[in-house]
């Protein structure tokens, strides 16, 4: 029988390149999730039967053990950016880490892949790296010889970082900037996923991996190339970090005042903290290199999903191609 691997937030942005990938080397693939009725779309990754979304809430043991029960390998891709519900950081990136880890060990599983970030820092201001780096610590206490991915910010078709500048440049002709100057080593989401196969493999030594793409760039010039390839004008505006902070705590009054019914998706003051920092692979950590995995450029993916944001949407080039006819 094939080898079964349980992946939790397996139909994630993340986690469904996992699945795909997992199911591609012949292994059975549960999708650890809390709907599995909306995860559904994971089951034509493989043959009939081979991925399957099931039940699972990494905030009790019970659930998450009958997740891992029979399984030979484990990947954890569960993470929130900003708090919701219950679904706090400490909840969910340092206890939901640790019950995981925990009981993978008791379970006897053989690979533990933990998905993680680079900044994680237990002495971080910030609470979305501190737990990041508390989940890390509790994964390695539990099970030492687990491989960390710690990824830069994550771009692909269904990414949150290009598709959300992207949607606010239809807003008006300007736009604003938290952190304009700090860098940041965009890396490619199936490249993230390939490290995790490698790691579900036994391909990778344990520890903790760093995972950048082949380019640096601030976000201001992120925001540039990103114009480019929508082919739009926008002014950029970079906002200093008081104003920022401001702004955000603006919107996490209204949040808190409709008591979570308008949820803060713009702007949290943790995120303005996170910005003030870099996030690129540190100097001598492992890395892709480590891996054997030669990382994607920006430029041979962003065209591919964000030519919905350009003025003529798929009928830019058509349009641009009529102009140029009528000019000559």
């Amino acid at each position: 029988m094939s080898k079964l691997v349980t992946i939790f937030g397996g139909s994630g942005f993340v986690g469904r390149y996992i699945a795909r990938r997992m199911a591609k080397e012949g292994w059975r693939v549960r999708v650890a999730v809390r709907r599995p009725n909306e995860a559904i779309f994971v089951r034509p990754y493989g043959a009939v039967g081979q991925v399957e979304p099931i039940l699972a809430n990494i905030r009790d043991d019970a659930s998450v053990a009958a997740a891992i029960a029979g399984a030979d390998a484990v990947v954890n891709c569960v993470g929130v950016l900003t708090e919701r519900g219950k679904n706090k950081f400490e909840a969910v990136q340092a206890e939901g880490a640790a019950r995981i880890a925990r009981l993978a060990a008791e379970a006897g599983v053989g690979q533990l892949v933990h998905l993680s970030a680079i900044g994680a820092d237990a002495g971080s201001d910030s609470d979305y790296a501190r737990t990041k780096a508390e989940g890390e610590a509790a994964v390695l206490n539990s099970f030492p010889g687990a491989v960390i991915l710690r990824p830069s910010v994550i771009f692909g078709t269904e990414d949150e970082f290009f598709n959300r500048f992207a949607k606010m440049t239809k807003l008006g002709p300007v736009l604003p900037l938290v952190g304009g100057e700090s860098r940041f080593q965009p890396v490619y989401v199936d490249d993230v996923a390939k490290a995790a196969v490698a790691g579900v493999l036994g391909q990778a030594a344990p520890g903790v991996y760093e995972l950048g793409g082949p380019d640096v760039e601030s976000l201001h010039d992120l925001m540039v190339k990103m114009l480019k390839v929508i082919r739009r004008r926008r002014l950029i505006v970079n906002l200093p970090f008081w104003v920022g902070s401001v702004m955000a705590f603006g919107f996490g009054a209204m949040q808190a005042l409709t008591v979570g019914l308008i949820h803060n998706g713009i702007l949290t003051r943790d995120q303005v903290r996170q910005l003030r920092r870099d996030n690129v692979v540190g100097e001598g950590a492992k890395g892709f290199a480590d891996l054997g995995i030669e990382p994607t450029d920006m430029d041979a993916v962003l065209a591919d999903y964000l030519w919905p944001y350009r003025p003529g949407g798929q009928y830019s080039d058509l349009q641009a191609s009529a102009r140029n006819l009528k000019n000559t």
